[in-house]
């Protein structure tokens, strides 16, 4: 029971790295400057609409909130915060994910999740894919050691979010290291004693993989892996338009994908976004809170900086 825990673990913590080795936290690296005393309305907004850090005012909020696009995982040499970004850490009361990072120690509800990481009615791996494919499969996950039984078991999605950025897949012990932004905004949020919340549930994020078909997830399985072997060309671009904080590229990147995922846009951002608004809204007027979601759901007509702004909302992009 404690190895298929583990493994749990391993699913959820590459479901966030889902578009998503070891986790590395450097707390002395996003160090916050605690001694600075500048005021929020002291922050230099870009005329660009691009930027992963945004203000949120107006509405009658009585103080500045912040909404900050993450990328679930990078490599520790392409990781950053930005002085500005730290600064407005610091001036939040709390911070909310799209999970209640903290939920990930809990073993009881880890417990409760086990048969929401396998397929039903009998439904294999095999059975989904021809032989070529399922080799191809096969092959690319021999390297982490994975029991044929959980591979031919699992959500095809759950393995797909474990290849993501070539995670976790590489027998190479010299592979980067690799960061996640959640876990450093954890991590800061514990040292400066600030409250951590959720804009939704493990147990609704992993129900997300269950609107799309098996026969769905186990194609964009053998997609994903394909784009791995072509020397993850797609990943080291969305890194790049990242680094740039070109929000609006990574989302026109979504959605234009060749992974097949652009097709369920409603499931993976339309539906999410909208449910996050109230919570947001509630949050808002309750403290200064500091959201930190993947930066795909910032951009375009149902992003949140869209949404947002039509609930009468005034956003402004902070480099």
């Amino acid at each position: 029971m404690i190895k298929k825990l583990t493994i749990l673990c391993l699913f959820l913590t590459a479901l966030y790295s889902f578009g998503f080795s070891q986790v590395k936290t450097n707390t002395e690296d996003t160090a916050l400057r605690t001694d600075s005393t500048e005021a929020q309305n002291n922050y230099a907004p870009t005329t660009a609409e691009n930027a992963l850090l945004w203000a949120i005012t107006g509405n009658d909020l009585q103080d500045t909130s912040y909404l900050y696009g993450t990328i679930h995982m990078i490599a520790e040499k392409d990781f950053f915060l930005t002085p500005n970004t730290k600064k407005a850490f610091h001036n939040s009361e709390q911070v909310f994910f799209e999970i209640d990072i903290n939920q990930m120690n809990d073993f009881s509800i880890l417990f409760s999740l086990l048969g929401q990481v396998l397929m039903k009615d009998g439904v294999t791996l095999d059975k989904l894919l021809n032989e070529e494919d399922f080799q191809l499969v096969k092959s690319h996950f021999s390297t982490m050691g994975l029991p044929m039984f959980i591979l031919k078991k699992v959500k095809p999605m759950f393995l797909s979010s474990l290849i993501s950025g070539n995670l976790g897949t590489q027998a190479d012990t010299t592979s980067e290291r690799i960061v996640s932004y959640e876990m450093e905004f954890l991590a800061m949020a514990k040292q400066e004693q600030k409250s951590v919340a959720g804009l939704e549930t493990i147990e609704y994020q992993m129900s997300v993989f269950d609107s799309i078909p098996y026969k769905d997830q186990a194609q964009m399985l053998v997609q994903s892996i394909k784009t791995e072997n072509g020397h993850n060309s797609e990943f080291e671009q969305m890194i790049q338009l990242y680094k740039n904080q070109d929000i609006v590229g990574m989302q026109t990147m979504f959605s234009s994908d060749a992974q097949g995922i652009a097709k369920y846009e409603d499931v993976f951002l339309k539906n999410r976004n909208q449910n996050w608004i109230p919570i947001m809204e509630k949050a808002m007027k309750d403290k200064t809170t500091l959201f930190a979601v993947g930066a795909g759901h910032l951009a375009g007509h149902i992003g949140i900086i869209a949404l947002l702004r039509k609930e009468g909302y005034t956003l402004t992009p902070i480099r």
